[in-house]
């Protein structure tokens, strides 16, 4: 039986029966019945009563070649034809994993030859981690495994990603994170550089926060740095240009590893394949996912670097590490099919020369006056709109948060898709986006903008 022999209201009864939804209060959405988006198309999504919505962050972060493709389908399909499903243990492998490897290496920075398929994001920074402590214990320093990463970061969800993350609200809810992993300020210039400070000397006073942190542990104990090139679900925040040189130049200094988080920055978001080389950072790990399948299957990929597969290869034995559907044929199936559809129609191109461009334009001159809005920043089609009470000090609205969601909810009921964090709305949409789509989305949120002022007017 199919979804359309049942009713909205049935399937929300169902939904709150039966389903646990992420990063929920489900007390709050049973209230009020869950939104069903039925089906999509292109760059817009549809609920089950046919309201068609703009949807402004590519599902998760993840579908930029957008919805409906068929070609996408079809590799699907003679894939699960032909190999449903063969895992890669017992030195097994199949042949769609091996040549997505393969396509990878070459998108990827030139001293990244290696990778290690998981499912998710999550379970990439999972691997990383391990991975990383594994590393220096070869190379008979098990005592090198403090992590430093940043305050308000995401690394996923698991114990371990949470645990690199520095999201206070799930640690208070782990109960006990994984232990060595120290967090420092983010390099977030709008909130915290200080009065008449330039965004070049903010970021590296951002970068010399993990070098007081390798200087407090100590080099001989600190086994990596992990980072978001772009921070995304922490409200996107992008550092100054002076903010990464100076971190590789400090990690290279103290011989710290580069981890870097790439499950939302990377295939195309920031106008190349990877932020690593919009931000000339040169990591020994990047993780990945998303939009590695346009989010048509679960996949994701840790990008390993020459220095960590040589030790690993050379030195390692075996890794006693890996997961089920590592490498799932049908999962690479699709990832070479979306990787090629971005190729064939330059969609990494169209972001970097006029679509990001644009988008930044766009968001400045129609988005950024408004009285409610205290900074609008983008990179590619990564976007940002600050919340404000007051746009000369930066207060925000109280409760945290609230203003923003007001916002989204207007947004969304003027058929325009976006995320609140806290009180930064963010856009990651479909690189698929026109200047046509563009202008569609400011004129929405600009309603939306509108209509919250005057909901706040009337309190």
């Amino acid at each position: 039986m199919t979804y359309q022999n049942y009713s909205l209201k049935q399937l929300q009864q169902i939904d709150a029966a039966h389903h646990l939804h992420p990063f929920t209060d489900h007390k709050e959405m049973r209230e009020a019945g869950s939104r069903i988006i039925a089906h999509a198309n292109g760059p817009f999504i549809y609920d089950s009563d046919g309201t068609e919505i703009l949807d402004g962050m590519a599902g998760l972060w993840c579908v930029n070649v957008g919805y409906g493709r068929d070609e996408l389908a079809d590799a699907a399909y003679a894939q699960m034809k032909e190999l449903p499903y063969y895992n890669s243990f017992f030195k097994c492998s199949t042949p769609t994993p091996v040549l997505l490897a393969k396509k990878l290496t070459e998108l990827a920075p030139k001293h990244v030859n290696q990778v290690f398929y998981g499912s998710s994001g999550s379970e990439a920074n999972d691997t990383a981690l391990r991975l990383v402590r594994h590393y220096w214990a070869l190379e008979g320093k098990p005592e090198k495994n403090r992590i430093i990463s940043r305050k308000s970061a995401y690394h996923g969800s698991t114990i371990a990603g949470a645990s690199l993350g520095g999201m206070e609200q799930m640690h208070n809810q782990l109960h006990g994170a994984v232990p060595n992993i120290v967090h420092v300020m983010m390099p977030y210039a709008y909130e915290l550089s200080l009065p008449g400070e330039s965004d070049h000397d903010f970021g590296l006073r951002a970068a010399k926060a993990v070098e007081d942190a390798i200087l407090e542990a100590g080099a001989d104990k600190v086994a990596a740095f992990i980072g978001e090139p772009v921070m995304g679900a922490g409200g996107v925040k992008i550092p100054p240009m002076s903010y990464w040189p100076e971190v590789q130049r400090i990690c290279r200094k103290y011989d710290v590893l580069l981890m870097l988080d790439e499950v939302i920055t990377g295939y195309g978001r920031t106008g190349e394949w990877f932020a690593a080389q919009t931000f000339g950072i040169e990591p020994d790990t990047i993780t990945t996912a998303k939009a590695l399948t346009s989010g048509y299957q679960p996949l994701s990929a840790l990008l390993v670097g020459d220095r960590i597969a040589a030790t690993l290869v050379e030195k390692g034995g075996e890794f006693y590490h890996g997961y089920t559907y590592a490498g799932h044929p049908v999962a690479c199936a699709v990832a070479l099919k979306n990787l090629e559809i971005m190729e064939r129609e330059g969609l990494v191109e169209r972001v970097k020369n006029d679509t990001g461009p644009y988008f930044a334009k766009a968001l400045q001159e129609r988005i950024g006056g408004h009285d409610l809005v205290g900074e609008v920043r983008s990179i590619g089609l990564m976007g940002a709109i600050e919340i404000v009470r007051d746009k000369a000090t930066k207060e925000r609205f109280l409760p945290a948060g609230s203003t923003a969601v007001l916002v989204r909810d207007h947004a969304v009921a003027q058929g325009m898709m976006l995320r609140a964090t806290g009180d930064t709305m963010i856009l990651s949409p479909p690189l698929i986006w026109t200047r046509e789509t563009i202008d569609m989305a400011c004129d929405r949120i600009a309603k939306a903008l509108d209509l919250a002022q005057a909901d706040l007017h009337k309190r």
